[in-house]
């Protein structure tokens, strides 16, 4: 995690239940400009992540105004 570039890449992701054949998990899709990778979680994986970016987001700085 150390060894990480100093350009970032451009990342969108959106997050939806897979189809009808399985309502347990969401999948996230995160498209850069090498692809699209597309992760599934679980319930209590799925609360981790909103638990963890929700506390991340707190901790930034309000953006600048001119």
């Amino acid at each position: 995690m150390t060894n990480r570039t100093t350009s970032a890449h451009f990342v969108t992701a959106f997050a939806t239940g897979w189809p009808e054949h399985q309502p347990d998990i969401m999948v996230l899709s995160l498209t850069t400009v090498n692809g699209v990778q597309d992760f599934a979680f679980n319930k209590e994986q799925a609360q981790l992540i909103a638990k963890t970016i929700k506390e991340t987001a707190a901790k930034l700085e309000k953006p600048k105004t001119s």
